[in-house]
């Protein structure tokens, strides 16, 4: 837009001339721009900026500068500021992209990590569209076949279909549970891992929260209970981020602004995704440290032997042992460190990334929905092909199935966007950053 200005204010003559000196446009089936004495197809103006998108229509001249578009028509300006997401909500629904594309935009935007990235740019690219579409058109391949046969069912049997039908539902059903569980990764790539460091006072938990966050965040002396409200710290580790929080020592204490330290400590463990206990090895396990084990038992947990630089009591035999007598069948990973002398950091990465993504992500291959929207719709979709079943079991007529196959395929419409009204289209991308 500073290059229009400054022509109109350079040139004499309509507003429509002063544009001429330094655009003409030609009306091609392609956006063509082309410069006094030099012909350009890249679509941008000659500005270092690069970025006012002149567009021609016969009629005018758009040009879309940053935020803002100008139409010239007639030898007349006319301004108008860009709503949110008003270049991605044109493109939308000038069916350049579909909504799950559309979403992915701001998702780039947003990305906190490699992966969440990673996964952003291939949905813009297509991805969940893609498997979208294949499942969509596999229900109304079934909802077409059903209603052709009811409307003439002189020609077409429908006899024996349920059987086929239950077979193709169970088949979409598996898909759909398979996105629906890769919202769990999903969720981990795009908001990051809720991580609540647990322990009693002085064993090592702001020392380990300084040591992740690269720089000394947390206060840190031999004076237990020095921490007595949570602190939050975000970091990135080995491409995943990880959200922490650190936590006051857990004990049983009498000081009443400790004890609120103490309450929040457990709160936030009941909506954690990790538990990093921290256990001072040099000392032995006691009642407090029970309390600790009856917070981390139905969660993702590992569990640090700290100090391991001093002489310790406390061996991972003996935290096993704790474990086994609450019954607990699942292996909790047990890490000796020295958080003052940066022993054992290395392991406790690599055993994290390891908890939360299986294996290395194959971006080519698997489709991530990060998305809470999409998962609703998803999980919409699923009960619906459930219905399908039960009333092929229930012996139900044949279009008890469509209606239930079309609601499925309505459902899933809304990720992509063809099964969607005006006011979510408004709501999703008044979201968005100004233009984008």
């Amino acid at each position: 837009m500073g290059l229009i200005r400054a022509g109109m204010g350079a040139l004499g003559g309509t507003l429509a001339d002063q544009w001429k000196e330094f655009f003409y446009c030609e009306s091609l089936g392609k956006d063509v721009l082309v410069t006094k004495g030099q012909k350009r197809t890249t679509g941008r103006s000659s500005n270092t900026k690069g970025n006012d998108n002149i567009i021609s229509n016969g009629s005018g001249i758009a040009v879309a500068d940053g935020q803002c578009m100008i139409i010239v028509e007639q030898g007349k300006i006319v301004e108008a500021c860009a709503e949110p997401g008003e270049f991605t909500k044109r493109a939308f629904l000038n069916g350049k992209m579909d909504l799950s594309q559309a979403e992915a935009v701001i998702d780039v935007i947003h990305s906190q990590n490699e992966y969440a990235l990673q996964s952003s740019v291939n949905q813009l690219r297509g991805s969940v569209q893609k498997v979208i579409r294949e499942i969509r058109e596999k229900i109304l391949y079934h909802t077409a076949f059903i209603e052709t046969a009811l409307d003439d069912p002189e020609h077409i049997s429908v006899d024996g279909y349920g059987e086929v039908l239950k077979e193709a539902a169970e088949e979409v059903i598996d898909q759909l549970k398979e996105l629906i569980d890769s919202s769990d990764d999903g969720r981990i790539m795009k908001e990051g891992i809720q991580t609540v460091i647990l322990g009693k006072p002085n064993a090592g938990k702001s020392s380990l929260l300084n040591i992740l966050a690269g720089h000394d965040r947390a206060i840190v002396t031999d004076i237990e209970g020095t921490t007595r409200d949570v602190l939050e710290e975000q970091i990135r580790l080995q491409g995943l981020t990880l959200n922490i929080i650190d936590t006051a020592g857990i004990r049983q204490t009498d000081d009443i602004v400790e004890k609120m330290g103490v309450d929040k400590a457990k709160e936030y463990a009941k909506d954690a995704d990790l538990i990093i206990y921290v256990v001072d090895a040099s000392r032995n396990l006691d009642e407090n440290d029970e309390k600790i084990f009856d917070l981390i038992y139905d969660k993702r947990t590992v569990i640090l032997l700290n100090k391991s630089d001093l002489d310790t009591v406390v061996t991972e035999e003996m935290i096993r042992e704790r474990i086994s007598q609450k019954g607990v069948q699942k292996q909790i990973p047990v890490i000796a460190i020295s958080a003052k002398e940066e022993q054992g950091i290395k392991e406790l990465e690599n055993t994290v990334k390891a908890m939360f993504l299986k294996g290395d992500l194959s971006f080519n291959e698997e489709v991530y929905i990060t998305n809470a929207r999409q998962k609703n719709a998803l999980v919409n979709a699923r009960e619906s092909m459930r219905k399908v079943i039960f009333s092929i079991d229930a012996g139900m007529p044949e279009d008890f199935y469509s209606i239930d196959l079309m609601d499925a395929y309505e459902s899933l419409g809304n990720i992509t966007g063809e099964s969607i009204g005006e006011d979510l289209v408004n709501e999703i991308f008044s979201k968005f950053c100004m233009g984008k």
